[in-house]
């Protein structure tokens, strides 16, 4: 059993969860994940380890679905059943010069280990935060601790620039030299991030397709990456956008859309 030493609302329908768990935090390295499961009869569901500690691991949920929708309920000493990880290949890591991580939604959380280790590596950081308001937006705090640049943006103009996270990053790709770009959020973003940057800097994406088992045995997870199949959980998370088929990884993210949000048992 894993008990949840604290819970906490960061934005809206957005929580944190610290859970205990030594033995994965030892292990942890920015880009992992983790698959757990609340009790017996609850689905697996894939989480990327957001940030951790000495002995635990914090974890973002948005409220979306069943699963999800129950763990935004539990409170601080519930437990968790099941815990696996970490799963999944980490981040490269390097000196690579100046790195423009874009996040938008709930992919704040898994880039913020990865921005961190960057900044330990002593790259020029630029970060662009989007949002759908400014209570969808969340670890702006976090953010401006490590970046040399922050850009936030939402949809409605409450906070920041009005837009999308694209238009952010056409502007910054114009007037700086960049030598990385690492973009996590919804396919839709990711795909019109990797749109803009081909041909011009290498760009890594977090693909977030629906996963079951975590260890490449189901094929649930399956993407064409350069015209070949490859598996999230084990081949990645993180692949080259320029090679990542996003409309058939949004055309799979779709089956489950009629059943996402009644009980799975």
């Amino acid at each position: 059993m894993f008990k949840i030493l604290q819970k906490k609302k960061l934005a809206e329908n957005t929580f944190m969860l610290e859970v205990s768990a030594r033995k994965i935090a030892d292990k942890a390295k920015p880009g992992q994940f983790i698959i757990l499961r609340i009790d017996e009869k609850g689905e697996r569901i894939p989480l990327t380890i957001a940030d951790k500690k000495k002995n635990s691991i914090i974890l973002v949920i948005l409220n979306v679905g069943h699963t999800t929708g129950r763990l935004s309920k539990l409170k601080k000493g519930d437990t968790l059943s099941d815990l696996i990880g970490p799963l999944g290949n980490s981040s490269e890591l390097d000196k690579f010069g100046t790195v423009c991580l874009v996040a938008g939604g709930l992919g704040i959380a898994p880039i913020y280990p990865i921005a961190k280790a960057l900044k330990e590596k002593d790259n020029k950081i630029i970060v662009i935060l989007g949002a759908k308001t400014r209570k969808h937006l969340f670890w702006e705090d976090k953010f401006i601790k490590i970046a040399n640049k922050l850009i936030i943006c939402t949809e409605d103009g409450s906070k920041g620039t009005k837009g999308f996270v694209t238009k952010a990053f056409e502007a910054v790709i114009r007037k700086e030299k960049l030598n990385r770009v690492i973009c996590i959020g919804p396919p839709v973003m990711m795909k019109a991030v990797a749109h803009i940057s081909k041909q011009r800097v290498k760009t890594i994406v977090s693909l977030n397709s629906i996963m079951v088992d975590g260890i490449g045995m189901c094929g649930s997870c399956r993407v064409k990456v350069d015209g070949k199949i490859k598996f999230a959980c084990v081949d990645g998370p993180e692949f080259d956008a320029h090679k990542v088929e996003f409309d058939n990884l949004m055309q799979r993210n779709t089956r489950y859309d009629k059943i996402k949000h009644k009980r799975c048992y």
